[in-house]
Formats: structure tokens, sequence, C-alpha cells
């Protein structure tokens, strides 16, 4: 019995060597292409500033797809001309956006208003796990109207995506700013 105390003693001595420490977080070191812009050069019915990063591919319609192939996102833009049907397409752009509510941590709206260009409309950021991050929908109030959706080639896990997110959201930014229609 005594040996076994002693054993016990000497291997609880034995096994006290090093603390064992928990690894400290990794973060992250995504590399993203410095901003620069191109205006768009597509025969639409608009016009705004794409990021020189970004690769366009033109759809039917005077739809674009703006893609980011380094961070595997994309923009999804559809335009619509307004034939006595604003306000159906505004209910239509808002509902899209709360369809993400099921996912969604907070949904927040911001109105944008350019009246020189007359560009109105509003952008929308949606935080968590949803399908779409960032959204938004501008119009002349009479002839066009445009909506862009930022999404991406992946599950959503907000926290990953986040910082591609905040990149992107900058260019969605400079479309709005650099939003023109043509006549």
């Amino acid at each position: 019995m005594r040996n076994i105390l002693l054993l016990l003693s000497l291997l609880i001595l034995i096994s006290c060597g090093e603390q064992t420490l928990p690894k400290p977080k990794a973060y992250l070191s995504l590399q993203y292409p410095n901003l620069g812009y191109n205006i768009l050069n597509q025969n639409t019915p608009y016009t705004f500033d794409v990021a020189k990063s970004a690769t366009i591919k033109k759809l039917p319609k005077n739809w674009l797809k703006i893609k980011y192939p380094a961070l595997k996102a994309s923009i999804d833009i559809t335009y619509r001309p307004i034939n006595n049907n604003l306000k159906e397409l505004l209910v239509e752009a808002e509902k899209l956006v709360l369809e993400h509510t099921v996912k969604a941590d907070h949904i927040s709206w911001r109105d944008y208003a350019d009246s020189d260009k007359k560009v109105y409309g509003k952008m929308c950021e949606i935080s968590g796990n949803a399908a779409s991050q960032i959204q938004f929908h501008v119009t002349d109030s009479t002839n066009h109207f445009l909506k862009g959706s930022l999404f991406f080639y992946t599950k959503p896990n907000y926290d990953s995506i986040l910082p591609a997110v905040e990149y992107i959201k900058k260019d969605m930014i400079q479309m709005l700013e650099t939003l023109k229609w043509k006549e």
C-alpha cells in the first residue's frame, strides 16, 4: 500500500511540469485589391463606377453580374423600366429584403437621394447569416428602376465574410454615388 502511494505521489510530481496554456486566437490575413474604379462601359440605360478588380457579365434585359472572383462574390444588378408600376417595384424590392429576416440578426435601412442626378432610393444592410448582406434599389421615379444585391458563393457565415462585405460595401456605395441615367 505504501509503495502504491509513493508511486502515485511520484507520478503527480512528474506530471506537474509545464503548464498548458490556451492557443491565441488566429486572425484571417485577407488581401484585398486596392480600390480603383472604371466607368461602366456597357450598353445599358445607366452607368456607374465599377471596381477595377471586378469582372462584368452582361445579362439580358440590361441586367449585370459584377463578379469578385478572389472573394467568391458578386453583385447582381437588375434593371426594370417603369411603366406605371413604381409602387409594385418598390414593394417587390423591399419584400426581397424582408425575406432575409428568417436568418438576419438585424436589418438597417439608409435612404439615398441625389436630386441633381435624379437618383432616389435605399441601401439595406443585413447582418447575420442571410443569403445577401447588402442590397440597394434606386429610381428616377419616372423611367428607371435599378436593384443591386450582394451574394457570396458559399454558405453564409457572417463572422467569416464580414471583412469582404465591408470591402464590397464601399464599391456599392461608389455605384450609388456615381450612378447616372442615360436618356
